[in-house]
């Protein structure tokens, strides 16, 4: 009895706590992004993972690291279905460039026929329409992984100026990894990485959007603004509820 114990506390422990993620951000100190990469996938040390991807601005950087050690790893991808045309079929071109193996996550069609029936919830309460359209879809998907890769970084906003390479993810008490393996890139080093492998550019950045979401949330962004400054643009909003600005721990 005293074993069968045992192992329910187990099973119910956290994945990963603070403590592993400080002992990571430790353990890469001084590593680049490439040599981290490796080192976490191949020697399986989160466990089993997924890609996080927006196909947004910046999007093919990270996704052409990651297929570089593994183009097996899982992509997610939210298709809230308030996406621009533009993103779908980027996203598409990437996924046959790459040899990703795509995953297309999409909202409850009941809780959408229910809360959000005219497809206008993004106009009264964003943060309600994210709920449904992303943070639900992701956290479902996410529960059968252990970690799982996001591509933020630094520079995009002052939010996520002190975030570190391992986080926990601290949506649910699973213990989930959250890593960050571009935070400390720059905009030069995102737009070198383009050129040296020339991976193509979202066809909307050329257009003023450096920061790519849901169509009906996004805005064009004036030179020298934030880059994530078009996003909920008149809203108090920086987030789309999966990555939560509050919960930026410094390390």
């Amino acid at each position: 009895m005293n074993d069968l114990r045992k192992i329910d506390r187990l099973d119910a422990a956290p994945r990963f706590t603070e403590h592993d993620a400080v002992r990571l951000n430790r353990m890469f100190r001084g590593a680049s992004t490439q040599e981290m990469l490796a080192a976490v996938i191949e020697g399986d040390l989160a466990g089993e993972l997924a890609v996080v991807s927006s196909f947004g601005a910046e999007s093919a950087v990270l996704l052409h690291l990651v297929a570089e050690v593994d183009a097996r790893i899982p992509v997610l991808f939210l298709d809230t279905g308030k996406h621009f045309a533009e993103t779908l079929a980027y996203r598409d071109a990437l996924v046959e460039r790459l040899g990703l193996n795509l995953v297309v996550l999409e909202p409850d069609a009941a809780e959408l026929a229910a809360k959000d029936e005219s497809g206008l919830r993004w106009s009264y309460d964003p943060d309600g329409c994210c709920e449904i359209r992303k943070v639900k879809p992701l956290a479902k998907a996410l529960e059968r992984f252990d970690a799982s890769l996001t591509g933020r970084k630094a520079f995009q906003s002052s939010t996520r100026a002190n975030l570190p390479r391992f986080e926990i993810d601290t949506s649910d008490a699973q213990g989930r990894l959250k890593i960050n393996p571009l935070i400390d890139w720059s905009a030069a080093d995102i737009a070198a990485h383009f050129e040296a492998h020339d991976l193509p550019p979202h066809p909307l950045v050329a257009r003023g959007f450096p920061s790519i979401g849901c169509e009906p949330c996004t805005h064009k962004v004036a030179p020298g603004e934030d880059p994530r400054s078009g996003r909920w643009k008149g809203w108090d909003k920086t987030e789309c509820g999966i990555h939560k600005p509050g919960e930026e721990p410094f390390l």
